[in-house]
């Protein structure tokens, strides 16, 4: 084990950089975006962190640098899955429930691509965090999100999307798990969304379980961001199954960014899914066509991600994600690793003085917004049945107030 951080640590002091070798090659086959080369002052963070790694080890308890930071909280990161809603909307007026699973598979399948450039992870939610925002629809309705941090041992994220006037919600709970791996990292990603489209109640849930995450090369060599191992898309109520692989690049062969996978219902095949996250996803009718359609085409519909209103920082509570981490996200615009560190430092450094202070009273962290049950986490509101009606429940809700809270 020491052999291999020595053998790490005299890489990356001795090699100069710009010198050319099989490892400083932009892997074959990749997307630029996915990608990231370090610079000598980055190179030598990476160094320092070498000391507290141990191959299998939980990543929670190691300090990344902040160079490798999205300036974004994973609370906020969820909402990419809501960048698209054209493609579910209205999903429940298709009679066909294989089209209506295909459509839910959509929504999913779309939201992978947006991504910042090159390698980077969004801030971990610190206990009590939460993120809101609001959706303005060309049709004139609305939608609305809610993410909390619910647990920090494990970390849990949950969240909610709903629009109720287009009988869409969407509940769920992410809970990653980090491992070093000797030259990568994986990101185990446990928890589900569970989508329910409320014009059809007889169809339940549609549960779709989340891919792994690799970084490859944090060491040495370009990072490289890889998705991997399978989903499942499931509606129990139709017997409707997805079971989708994101493939990572084998070292001999295959293509970065491929996924492949079918559609099954009560174990007959139905179609098959093909192609790349990062470019055109295809799905195939193999029993009653045979023919192909896109599933969602990145270079055709990509840009068209509905914006979210979000209230100006000064306006935002405490523990609201673009307020807590706002001298950090500054810091990282500003490529100052320095000050980004002493942020990032200030905002672990309360949460760990919280929670001393919650084990010397005895006393447990409440949740605002959600509550578990069943071993789910729901939220804590129960909506009217009325479109209007729930859309105003929605707004005081989340920001205490019948009007549209975010500008």
């Amino acid at each position: 084990m020491t052999g291999l951080f020595s053998s790490a640590n005299a890489y990356l002091r001795g090699r100069p950089r710009g010198a050319s070798s099989v490892e400083d090659k932009v892997p074959e086959d990749t997307d630029p975006d996915d990608t990231s080369i370090l610079d000598e002052n980055e190179g030598s963070i990476i160094t320092s962190l070498i000391s507290q790694l141990r191959v299998g080890m939980d990543l929670s308890k190691v300090t990344f640098p902040t160079f490798v930071l999205e300036p974004r909280s994973m609370l906020e990161r969820i909402t990419d899955f809501m960048a698209h809603p054209d493609l579910i909307f209205g999903a429940e007026e298709c009679d066909d429930p294989e089209e209506r699973f295909l459509r839910v598979l959509q929504y999913y399948l779309a939201g992978w691509h947006i991504k910042p450039k090159g390698v980077k992870k969004p801030y971990n939610p610190v206990l009590g965090e939460f993120f809101r925002c609001r959706y303005d629809y060309a049709n004139g309705t609305q939608g609305f999100y809610i993410a909390e941090q619910v647990s920090h041992h494990p970390p849990v994220s949950a969240f909610y999307y709903v629009s109720p006037a287009n009988q869409v919600q969407i509940v769920g709970e992410l809970r990653p798990k980090s491992k070093f791996l000797g030259n990568s990292v994986s990101t185990t990603m446990e928890g589900s969304n569970r989508v329910v489209l409320m014009g059809r109640p007889e169809d339940g849930e549609y549960v779709i379980t989340m891919p792994n995450m690799y970084a490859r090369g944090i060491l040495f060599g370009k990072m490289v961001l890889e998705l991997g191992d399978t989903c499942t898309a499931r509606n129990e109520k139709h017997g409707l199954v997805a079971d989708v692989e994101f493939k990572t690049k084998g070292f001999f062969s295959g293509t970065y960014n491929a996924i492949a996978g079918r559609v099954r219902k009560d174990n007959a095949d139905l179609g098959e899914i093909s192609g790349k996250w990062s470019h055109v996803m295809e799905y195939k009718d193999v029993k009653k066509t045979g023919k192909s359609r896109p599933l969602f085409d990145v270079q055709k519909d990509g840009a068209k991600v509905v914006p979210k209103y979000v209230r100006p920082e000064e306006e935002q509570e405490e523990y609201e994600s673009r307020r807590l981490w706002r001298d950090l996200t500054i810091a990282i615009s500003h490529k100052d690793m320095e000050a980004a560190t002493v942020a990032k430092s200030a905002v672990e450094d309360q949460q760990r003085e919280l929670r001393r202070q919650r084990d010397w009273s005895g006393k447990k962290h409440q949740t605002r917004f959600f509550e578990e049950r069943n071993g789910r986490w729901e939220p804590k509101l129960t909506l009217p049945q009325d479109p209007s009606e729930a859309t105003e429940a929605m707004q005081k809700w989340i920001w205490g107030t019948a009007s549209s809270a975010a500008t």
